[in-house]
This record gives structure tokens, sequence and C-alpha cells, in this order.
């Protein structure tokens, strides 16, 4: 099973940036979708962000589409959360998620590994 880490959260004002990084234990990503979840207290575990094996197509959730950015080196095993216009809203445990010969992973059904999950806590 892939092993994800993820890294790079923390306590941000409003407007603030912050980016997420996850690596991951598989040597070879070419034939991974790899994406961002996020969940809050009481709510579901919501889609952030994805982008396909080949890095040429990504998915963006509404709420973030605009101010967040996906990104992955394969050669560094590393996808990245870019995070900019940070929003009170946006506070929540940030997971990163994989599946194989995916072309989007937009749904948590189709995630196959989970990233431990870093906090990301926006103040007003």
């Amino acid at each position: 099973q892939v092993q994800l880490i993820e890294s790079g959260g923390g306590l941000v004002p409003a407007g603030g940036s912050l980016r997420l990084s996850c690596v991951a234990s598989q040597p070879i990503l070419s034939a991974y979708t790899m994406g961002w979840f996020r969940q809050s207290p009481g709510l579901e575990r919501e889609f952030v962000a994805s982008i396909d094996w080949s890095g040429r197509n990504t998915d963006y959730g509404d709420s973030v589409k605009g101010r967040f950015s996906i990104s992955r080196d394969d050669a560094t095993k590393t996808i990245y959360l870019q995070m900019d216009n940070l929003k009170s809203e946006d506070t929540a445990v940030y997971y990163c998620a994989s599946a194989p010969l995916v072309n989007r992973l937009t749904r948590a059904e189709s995630v196959r590994s989970w990233g431990r999950g870093t906090q990301v806590t926006v103040s007003s």
C-alpha cells in the first residue's frame, strides 16, 4: 500500500497562504491519480483538488477554485497543494489521497490510500 505523509499545515490569518506537501512511498507515481480532501469537525470529508497521473489534468472543488493549486513532482514523489487567499471556512484537517489508474479522484470512495492528515487553521 502507498504510504502518504503530509506536512505544511499550520495557523495563518485570513488572506494568507500555505503550501501543503505530501510525500509518497511509491517510487513511481505516473500510474496514480493524487488528490487532497479536507474534513472539518461535524462535516463529511470534502473533495479539494485532484491531479491525474499525467500531471496535465486537474480538478478542484467549487469552494477552492481560483485560490488553490495542485501540482505533482514525480521525481521527488511529492504532491503539493498551494493555498492562497485562505478563508476561515478553509479550516480543516487536510488529507492527501491516491488511487491507481483513475482519471479523476474527486470522490472519497475512490481513494485507496490516505495520508494521516495535517491541520490547517485560518483565523479571521
